[in-house]
This record gives structure tokens, C-alpha cells and sequence, in this order.
């Protein structure tokens, strides 16, 4: 499988080195911003090709499948010019940030019948398969989940705390993640409900947020968002389940009593990153939909799409 990436900031060279570690994957060609340092990284990493035009990697014959690591309010439009191309796509997540943009990034998937996921990480994080695993099961049901996502972001600065192109937003990119994963452990989301914060004078964004969600199953959630927190950073989830509790931190799984869960034998690895990569080659090789295709999480766009109505009114 031959591989363009778009996107040579943090989240881009995360997925550069979950793509080192798959069998049979060559990343051939690698877009970013500026061409200088784009060069380096594609250097550093041994990717024959750098520049700063996703058209000219799409024409190139040796690419099969693109991921965008590219601005959010860039994800649609590229995706669909991908598709358009003839390439299969993963985007990071979020897939868009209006419900129009992602209802027609849906549309070119089906007309088109080409791979199409989105990065909602958390489907494939080792701790939270465990966690679906047994609800699957029947061992478990969500009562509730009460989710953290805190970064410190006062100035426009990406993951390595470098300067950013473009704007971050707590409702169309963190919260994405957790409204995705609630109904996915516990069923389609019936009401949600949002307020805001005061708005970054110099950014334009609301800086805290506050989200509530119930399922159709009769479970609820609590989501609290801010990039003004000093500390610890990060996204904290608290399962508080009829059968126990559980707090996931990205990858790793604990008890109600901070006790360390394994969960090394979940998968075949333990970065959320590579699972969620293995899953895109292996749905194109196999002609199969992925788990977090399009068409699975278009539903929560929607719910995006409801909160930032509430939120405007």
C-alpha cells in the first residue's frame, strides 16, 4: 500500500511513525505548508517525494490512499478532491466543520465507493476496545460517562508548541471525540445540550465549554472542555458502568480504584495511532467499510451541528 500524507506538523508525523511500524506500507509522497521544512521531515522519515500541493501527489500514479492531517476547515474539501482523484482517504478527525461539509463528503464516499474513514482515535484506543468489547458482551452498560478534554491553548500553538496556520475549536474537533465515542458505547444520542464560555479576544473561540448527552439507552454524559487548563493536559474518560468503573487515559485502562487494567493483548499494539492506520489498509485491501468510516460517524457531525445551533442561539 502506498501512502501520501498531508499535513507534516505533530499529528502528521504521529501517524509517519505508526506507518513505520505496518507491514507492506510505503508512504511515497508527504504535503505540507512550507516546502523547506516539509523536505526535512520527508527526509527524515525517507519519503521520496515533498510538496506543498496535495493536486500534485494526487496525480502521481504510485499513490493508492491519502491521509489528511491537514487544518480542520481544510478536511472536507481535500477529502472530496481525493476521492475525485481516485484515492482512498482517511481524515483526520474532525471530518468537517459545518453539517453541510460532511454530509457532502458522504455523498462523494457513495458516489464514488472508494475507503473513506475518519480519525475518531478513541474506536480504536486498546482501553476503550476493551471497554466495547464487554459491552458487547453484556457484561457492561454505560450508566454514565463523565469525560475531561483540558489543554492550555492561549496562544495559536499546535502539540510541539509550535506556532499554528489555524484555529483550534473545542466543539467541531475535541468534543467530536467523545460525542463519537459515547453513542458507539452506548447507542444513537437522543439530546444533547451545550453552553460556553467567554470568547478568546485575539482567537475568536469560545475557551471553556460544557456539553451534556443522553442515549437512546438511557445513558448519560457529562463533557467538560477548556483550553484554558495549566494542567495536566489531556482527554480523561470515567466510565461508570452497571458492572464497575473505569477511567481511560488514551491508551491505558484503570479501575474505579486506579488500579491498572492490561489490555496489552487487546490488539496488536497499544498506540491508538497505528490501530487506527491498520484499520485503513486493511479495509482497502480487504473491499470491506472501516470501522470509522464516514458513514458510521456521520451522525455525530449532526450532533455537532444541533449543539452549535443551540450555541449561536
Amino acid at each position: 500500500m502506498r501512502i501520501a500524507v498531508a499535513g507534516a506538523g505533530a499529528f502528521g508525523e504521529k501517524h509517519l511513525d505508526a506507518l513505520k511500524l505496518i507491514d507492506d506500507v510505503e508512504v511515497v509522497s508527504l504535503v505540507g505548508r512550507r516546502l523547506e521544512p516539509t523536505q526535512e521531515i520527508a527526509r527524515r522519515y525517507g519519503v521520496g517525494h515533498a510538496a506543498t500541493d496535495l493536486a500534485e501527489a494526487l496525480t502521481r500514479p504510485d499513490v493508492d490512499a491519502v491521509i489528511l492531517c491537514t487544518p480542520t476547515h481544510m478536511h472536507a474539501a481535500q477529502a472530496i478532491q481525493c476521492m475525485n482523484a481516485g484515492k482512498h482517504v482517511q481524515v483526520e478527525i474532525p471530518l468537517a466543520d459545518s453539517w453541510a461539509d460532511a454530509q457532502a463528503v458522504a455523498d462523494t464516499q457513495r458516489a464514488t465507493g472508494l475507503v473513506c474513514m475518519v480519525g475518531h482515535t478513541r474506536r480504536f484506543n486498546p482501553s476503550h476496545q476493551w471497554v466495547h468489547r464487554r459491552i458487547g458482551s453484556g457484561e457492561l452498560a454505560v450508566q454514565q460517562m463523565d469525560v475531561q478534554t483540558y489543554f492550555f491553548r492561549r496562544r495559536n500553538m499546535n502539540a510541539k508548541g509550535e506556532p499554528r496556520s489555524w484555529t483550534d475549536h473545542l466543539l467541531w474537533h475535541h468534543a467530536a471525540h467523545t460525542v463519537d465515542l459515547f453513542a458507539y458505547q452506548s447507542g444513537p444520542i437522543v439530546k444533547a445540550n451545550a453552553i460556553e464560555g467567554p470568547s478568546h479576544p485575539e482567537l475568536g473561540i469560545a475557551m471553556d465549554m460544557s456539553i451534556q448527552l443522553k442515549a437512546a439507552s438511557g445513558a448519560i454524559c457529562t463533557l467538560s472542555l477548556s483550553f484554558n487548563n495549566e494542567g495536566p493536559i489531556g482527554t480523561f474518560f470515567r466510565y461508570i458502568c452497571d458492572n464497575g468503573t473505569y477511567i481511560a487515559r488514551y491508551d491505558d485502562l484503570f479501575d474505579g480504584q486506579e488500579r491498572n487494567i492490561d489490555v496489552s493483548a487487546v490488539d496488536v499494539s497499544m498506540n491508538g495511532i497505528e490501530l487506527q492506520d491498520r484499520e485503513f489498509i486493511s479495509a482497502i485491501s480487504e473491499e470491506r467499510e472501516p470501522n470509522a468510516s464516514v458513514a458510521q460517524v456521520l451522525a455525530c457531525y449532526h450532533v455537532l451541528h444541533e449543539l452549535e445551533r443551540q450555541l449561536k442561539a
